[in-house]
């Protein structure tokens, strides 16, 4: 069969796609500046969103909806990029799971700069130093991630955007199996391989290090320690891979927060959720049954709660902030009436964010 007229058809394909992204990338353009003469945020989570659903919603194959969610994340990636340069702070170093969902999220076209703790990269978005952030918050086999909920509380930056990303990790060594005698990883990781680490390195040591990136980075320089990372941590690193997909549960997932100094649009995308930390004060110790009362004005209005979990406040003894998700957008009637009822007996109620449901 001769292949020639089929090739022929698909560079005529080929510049006639450049041609239409060239075209949706100037119409971009001509947003941003409508955007930055009024002074409006140049990443807009809900309409992101709602571009994805609709080019979804509009595909009949045989391309994979996810596959075409990632290219038209990198189309808007590249319009961003045309709008206004971003940068992008997460927990670093380069390579950690955090850098993938960063890049999941805004694409190649935008700059990235990692951050050493969680505390520096609300530091860095706060002072302007970084227009986004991006941290974990929560692993569905080991919880939250707790430094991260803390900040929450002083800070001032909301959030915008959720992503959910399906965590593998490999096992990362210059040395064989047999040979391995220290295994370095974050505390976290090496809780998600924990199974599998005490089957196949029952007497390997087992070290907490920085971060999972770094971890490569100590294993490459001694022999007889392995890291527990994500396979481009290995490739960035040049470190072998000794065995794949080592996590204890094949449905290991982290969601992360994407952070911003302003909060989402007041439309939202149909299908929110709005994040709140609320504390009881002396209520909790006064009145019986503070904790439902606290989530009656949400049942009462049919608002989900998808999520609470407490936290020390560390000002007194066996006083907590309550963190919730639940359904809804701020600016929605019902979500504003329960809010002004819970002012009205709790001490402190802060709203985080809403943002698409959707990763």
């Amino acid at each position: 069969m001769d292949l020639g007229p089929i090739r022929d058809q698909i560079d005529k394909l080929d510049r006639q796609l450049v041609e239409v992204l060239n075209a949706r990338l100037k119409l971009a353009g001509e947003i941003g500046k409508v955007k930055r003469s009024q002074g409006g945020q140049i990443y807009v989570a809900e309409r992101e969103e709602a571009v994805l659903q609709k080019v979804t919603g509009q595909n009949q194959g045989p391309i994979k909806n996810e596959a075409l969610r990632a290219i038209y994340r990198e189309i808007m990636s590249a319009a961003i990029a045309l709008e206004k340069p971003l940068l992008i702070a997460y927990l670093g170093p380069e390579a950690t799971n955090t850098h993938l969902a960063a890049m999941k999220k805004f694409g190649a076209s935008v700059d990235y700069h990692a951050m050493a703790t969680i505390g520096d990269i609300f530091t860095a978005v706060e002072k302007g130093e970084a227009d986004y952030a991006v941290i974990p918050i929560e692993n569905s086999t080991e919880g939250s991630v707790r430094d991260a909920l803390d900040q929450f509380v002083e800070s001032d930056l909301k959030i915008v955007a959720q992503i959910y990303l399906e965590i593998t990790h490999a096992l990362i060594s210059t040395s064989p199996l047999e040979k391995i005698e220290r295994v370095y990883s974050k505390d976290q990781a090496l809780a998600q391989c924990r199974n599998w680490l005490q089957r196949h390195l029952p007497h390997a040591q087992l070290i907490d290090a920085p971060s999972t990136s770094r971890a490569v980075q100590i294993a490459k320089d001694e022999p007889g320690s392995a890291a527990v990372a994500s396979e481009l941590a290995a490739t960035t690193h040049g470190v072998p891979i000794v065995v794949k997909n080592i996590q204890d549960k094949a449905d290991n997932t982290t969601r992360f927060f994407v952070l911003g100094k302003k909060a989402s649009g007041a439309v939202g995308s149909g299908k929110d959720i709005t994040s709140f930390a609320i504390s009881l004060g002396d209520a909790a110790a006064s009145h019986s049954g503070s904790l439902l009362r606290m989530l009656m004005p949400l049942a009462e209005r049919g608002i989900n709660l998808s999520k609470i979990e407490s936290r020390p406040s560390k000002k007194r003894p066996w006083d907590y902030y309550f963190f919730i998700d639940v359904s809804g957008h701020y600016d929605d009637p019902k979500m504003k009436e329960a809010l002004a009822e819970l002012q009205k007996f709790c001490p402190f109620v802060k709203w985080l964010g809403s943002y698409p449901a959707a990763s």
